[in-house]
Formats: C-alpha cells, structure tokens, sequence
C-alpha cells in the first residue's frame, strides 16, 4: 500500500510543485487554435470533429465547453493524461530497479530522471506529447514482470492507454508503442505478443472506422494537412524550377503565408503543381541543413539524456559476456537511425525529440535492471551522470521558464492591443472581428487560463493557419454571409459595420492580391485599406483596416 501511494503522489507532487515554481505553457499555437474551435469561437457552431485528431475527445470537450465555458477542459484532460503517464512509467521503472538498486537510490534515480528528462513535458506543453508517452507507458507497464491476475490487469490497462492515445493522434500513439518496444522486449519477450496483436487491432479497425465515416470535406482536409506539412513544416518542396504563372505564384506565396482558406487558390491539385518534391534538391540542400540543426539542438536541449545514454551503454561494455549483448547494441543503432531518420524526412521538434529521447534512455535503464549480475558500479555511474547535468539544467529550466513568461506577457499585450484596434473600426464592440494576426499570439499561453479573447470578444474570421483549411470555415463563411467562397465572403462582408479588420501588413497585402486575382466582371475591385490615424512604425506590426469597393 505504502508503495502504490508513492507511486501515485510522487508525480502528482512533481507535476504540481513544477507548475507552481516554473509555470505551464504551450508549445505552439496549435493548442488554443484546437480550442478556439471547439468552442465555436471560429467556427459556425462547436466542432465535434477534427478529423485528423481528439477522436471521440473532441464531441465531448465542446459539450463540456458550452456548459462551463470557463473551465479549460482540454488543459485538464491532457494533463490527467499526462500524470497517468507518468505514473505508469514510475510504476515500472521502480518495479524493475528498486530490488537491484535499493528503496533510496532507486527513489534518487526517480526524482533525477524526472527533473532532467520529464519536467519539460509539464512546462512546455503540447497536445503531441501526451499520446506518445501515454501509449509507451502503457506498453511498458503491460510488459512488466507479473502473472496472473495482475498480468491481465496489466494487459488491459496497457491497452486502454494505447487506445486513449490513438484516440488523441493515431500516428503519434504507433509511435509512442513503437518507441517503447525494445523495453517491452526486454520486459517480457515473446509475452509482448498479446498487447502488440491488441494494438495492431486497434489500429486496423480504427482506420477503417475512419475511413467508412470521414466525409469527402474530410478526406481532402487530410491530403491538404498533409501538402501543406509538406512544404511549411518538413521543408520537403523543392523551389520551382522555372517562373510560375501569377495564380501559381499567388497560391504558393499564401500557402507559405499559411492563408489556405481559399479552396480555388490552394487545394491539392495547385499544391502539387508549385511545390513539388525533387530527391535531387531534397539530398543536395534539405538533409545537410536538417542534420545541422539535428546536431545543434540535440546537445543543446537534451545534455542530460545524452550523457545517460552514453553511461548506459559504458555500463553495458563492462557487463560480462559481450556477446550475450548484441541485441542492445542493434537498439542503440535503431534508436539513432530513428532520431536521424525523423530529423531529416521530416522535423523533430522538442515535442517529438524528447518523447523519443526518453523512451531511449529508459529502455537502457531497463535492460540493466535485467542483467545478473548488475556492472560494477551501477548505482554510482547512473547517480554520477544525472547529478552532473542536475546544475546546467535547472539553470537551462529557469531560463525558459522565464522566456516563456516574458513571450507570455508580450502575446497577451498583444491580443489586448488587436480587440482595441477592432473596436473603433466598427464603432463599438464588433460581432466579427477578421484577422490575420490573432494565432500568433496563442504561443506560450497558460493551458488552464481561462478563454484567451476579454470577456464578450467578437467572433473571429481568421484568414491565416491551419484551421483554415478544416472544413467548418466554409460553413462559417456560409453562415455569415450565404457563401462559402472564400473571397466572395470577405467582399460581401465588407460594407458591414459590424465587421473590424486588423491584420499585418503582410497579411493584408497577400489578401489583396486574392482580392484582385478573383474580380468577376462587372464587379468593384474590393481591397483593404489602413485605417487613418494609426501609428506606421515598424515596431507597430498590426493596423485596423476597412474594405473599400472601387470599380476600376
């Protein structure tokens, strides 16, 4: 009893005493972007469906929205989520590690491994970590030494997490289990079999759950997220090989702008055509410049996991019988191959690199607990390594806890100064406010702080990120003003008193040129004009506009 209530209030305590000190922020802006959603901030009513994502979380989280709009449901679930994680990987390193290292130093190693390894995923938060880690604790739980009735228990909680995780991201859950593997492995051998069949299951019969139900709106949504990943986030598109033709050029410079919403401007047939993948651009310019950076951030973010894993496999080198340990020596290999393969094919962010990171190392630690006997030194060298790094990271910590409060400050700074820009261009609180310049400022924000918007805040038509390509914004369009073509609807919007514009220089000029490209004959050319008397410094990158109709 005493063991199953320090397993369970030792993480609690960590994650709640690094909150305290340190604080919690998002990663991205992908995570109130989700919210904003589902709250029907930007959308024509609450989104039960993200279709690539929240499976099943999302129907519920917009119901639980519209009757407690205050409360952050999706920091609170995400973060359960994320202690549950955590409690089942100390439920397995202690299992494995206490009987051969001791109750203190076994409990040592813990809090070490947790401050230097795991504090990151509380304070830098981002929906992509939970389902990597949760399906990979669960894995590892599930294979833990145990028979019986606790086997089956063990089995079926393993199963639940994975499931709950591919519920959230199902790539990211394949690879959280997979990630966790060679752990497993050394855990249970062939006694994986029964967890792996039940994933596997899961995941066929999810899949085809998906794709009975997705809709035609959804099934383009997804080969959109995946070209626009493409180019935006993995850097996989190769320049154009020769001039584009204007609506080609258009399409290619809002896509790199994130302004997708305009289905006859970017669509799959156009993202294909201007930014297309060449294995000869892609080997000569985008692999070098991704293993830079891959050598770069991993020392820099992820010393202490680093020096672990070399300790480790010292450790292994002293063990007797080298040749008993050829299997780890093929895990540290695939491990590497993952990162670098990951790195360059496509990114690895520290939402990605950490998870993977840590499951390496723990997977090391597990096999040492599985040798008889233990390498001389064991205890020390593993003390030795953590303890060395403990200073430059908590130093490392503060620091980006402290950037994170700063960027926190100055997003809300901002977001206060874009509702106050909004309000005179409509002459007093808008009904919708259409902008450029809003998601920007969701990075680095408090994941249980209460809506991001003041109190009574405009619905909001955003013309920038990927939101705009998920298909409740034609629906919005659509109900706001009867048509779902996207610049039709910012023209038809734009007589209306009620409708503020603040956007980025930028963004309005990109937006002007869809304007001009889309005039119908007989039609006013319908542009963005800043409004008089606003500060044009370059400091000052947001201005209030208004839409002037002129017929050329």
């Amino acid at each position: 009893m005493r063991r199953r209530l320090r397993i369970l209030l030792l993480p609690l305590g960590l994650l709640v005493l690094s909150g305290g000190l340190l604080g919690t922020y998002f990663e991205t802006n992908d995570d109130l972007a989700i919210v904003a959603l589902l709250r029907g901030e930007t959308a024509a009513a609450p989104v039960t469906d993200l279709y690539l994502y929240f499976h099943g979380y999302a129907a519920v989280w917009s119901w639980l929205y519209a009757a407690s709009p205050t409360v952050p449901w999706y920091g609170l679930t995400l973060y359960a989520l994320l202690y549950a994680a955590t409690v089942l990987l100390a439920a397995v390193l202690w299992r494995v590690l206490q009987p051969r290292l001791g109750t203190w130093s076994t409990l040592a190693l813990l809090l070490l491994l947790w401050f230097v390894g795991w504090l990151e995923h509380s304070l830098w938060f981002n929906y992509m970590r939970v389902p990597l880690l949760l399906a990979g604790a669960g894995g590892l739980f599930a294979a833990r030494p145990t028979n019986g009735p606790k086997a089956r228990w063990a089995l079926a909680v393993g199963l639940l997490a994975f499931g709950l995780s591919w519920l959230i991201r199902p790539s990211a859950a394949v690879l959280g289990l997979g990630a966790a593997l060679p752990g497993m492995w050394w855990l249970a051998g062939r006694r994986l079999a029964p967890l792996v069949a039940g994933a596997a299951a899961w995941t066929v019969l999810g899949a085809v759950w998906l794709y009975l139900v997705w809709s035609p709106q959804a099934v383009a949504f997804r080969r959109l997220d995946v070209l626009k990943s493409n180019l935006n986030d993995f850097q996989l598109a190769a320049p154009p090989p020769r001039p584009l033709p204007p609506a080609d050029s258009l399409a290619l410079d809002a896509a790199r702008a994130w302004q997708l919403a305009d289905s006859t401007l970017i669509n799959e047939a156009s993202l294909r055509r201007v930014a297309p993948f060449r294995a000869g651009y892609f080997l000569r310019h985008t692999v070098p410049a991704k293993l830079a950076l891959l050598a770069q951030q991993l020392p820099r973010n992820y010393f202490p996991l680093l020096l672990l894993l070399a300790a480790t496999a010292g450790l292994v080198l002293r063990a007797a019988g080298q040749r008993q340990h050829r299997a780890f020596w093929l895990v540290q290999l695939g491990y590497g191959l993952a990162l670098l393969a990951l790195g360059t094919v496509l990114k690895l962010p520290p939402r990605l690199a950490l998870p993977l990171l840590n499951f390496w190392a723990l997977s090391n630690l597990l096999y040492l607990g599985q040798l008889r006997p233990l390498p001389p030194r064991t205890r020390a060298v593993l003390l030795l390594a953590l303890l060395a790094t403990a200073g430059p990271y908590a130093y490392k910590s503060w620091h980006r806890s402290t950037t994170l409060a700063q960027e926190q400050v100055r997003n809300r700074a901002t977001r206060q100064r874009l509702y106050t820009l909004a309000a005179p261009v409509a002459g007093s609180a808008p009904a919708l406010l259409v902008t450029d310049a809003l998601e920007e400022t969701y990075k680095s924000e408090n994941p249980f702080a209460p809506a991001p918007g003041p109190a009574g805040a405009p619905r909001r038509l955003s013309v920038k990120g990927w939101p705009t390509l998920h298909p409740s914004q034609a629906a919005l369009r659509q109900q706001l003003t009867g048509t779902r073509d996207f610049t039709e609807a910012l023209r038809r919007l734009g007589p209306r008193a009620e409708v503020a514009w603040v956007f980025t220089p930028e963004g309005a000029a990109l937006l002007n040129r869809q304007l001009r490209a889309k005039v119908r004959p007989g039609q006013p050319v319908c542009q963005l004009r800043r409004a008089p008397g606003q500060d044009s410094t370059l400091k000052n990158n947001m201005h209030a506009y208004y839409m002037r109709a002129k017929f050329p």
